[in-house]
């Protein structure tokens, strides 16, 4: 059975392997990680480099299974972080951003501030400005599927971590009939969503673009490109 434990840092990085993070990543990876510093220091070609590098991030207190140890990393499943027909998301971590868990408890957490996905979306937009990151997860930085992951676990609510998995997860809305604190799915020509957006009004959405490593957390109308890629609206219920 595997190993229970807890994250015991502000935000741990989760990667693809432990060879993945680069020199300019280490405060990223340090004992004791400074997210500020890290991101401070990359520019957009090094954001645009964290692609196929970091997967996701978890929080302080997130509950993890360690399945493998190796060189002060650990190779974990995050609960929290659904994935359809798995245990939750998997990735390494460094084993000093995690600490011994008290107890197995694996319950979801409790709702904080948000009533209902109008006031979910409404949570999400103290972001708007806040640079885009990939695998990003906290208020450092997100990415569009960790935006809406993100402002949803505020709610008590726990969504699947990318958006492909969000929209098979949300109940549909027919195109035409989404409403505000809906969600926007996109994809692209072989059917696969790869971008998600908060509903604001119809046409318009608050998302996390990437924009070449420069996009920021922005409310604003569909362009002509995000029409021509919109695939579906989607919901879920707080």
């Amino acid at each position: 059975m595997s190993e229970v434990l807890r994250v015991g840092v502000p935000v741990a990085t989760v990667w693809t392997s432990p060879e993945s993070p680069r020199d300019l990543d280490a405060a990223a990876v340090a004992d004791a990680p400074d997210l500020t510093t890290w991101l401070r220091g990359l520019t957009a070609e090094d954001r645009l480099g964290l692609h196929g590098r970091t997967l996701t991030q978890l929080l302080d207190g997130e509950p993890v299974l360690v399945e493998e140890r190796r060189d002060g990393w650990a190779r974990v499943v995050a609960p929290w972080q659904p994935v359809p027909g798995q245990d939750g998301y998997p990735g390494w971590v460094r084993e000093s951003h995690l600490r011994a868990s008290l107890d197995s408890d694996l319950d979801h957490p409790v709702d904080h501030v948000p009533a209902d996905r109008i006031a979910v979306a409404a949570y999400a937009e103290r972001f708007a400005g806040l640079v885009y990151l990939w695998g990003g997860t906290s208020p450092a930085g997100f990415d569009c599927s960790g935006l809406v992951h993100y402002s949803y676990r505020q709610a008590g609510v726990v969504v699947p971590r990318d958006s492909p998995d969000q929209a098979l997860a949300a109940t549909p809305v027919p195109l035409g009939d989404e409403e505000p604190g809906d969600l926007y799915f996109f994809a692209r020509e072989d059917g696969r969503v790869y971008h998600v957006g908060f509903v604001v009004s119809g046409g318009r959405m608050l998302h996390a673009p990437e924009s070449d490593g420069t996009g920021r957390i922005v409310e604003e109308e569909l362009s002509p490109e995000r029409r021509a890629h919109l695939a579906a609206a989607g919901r879920f219920e707080v």
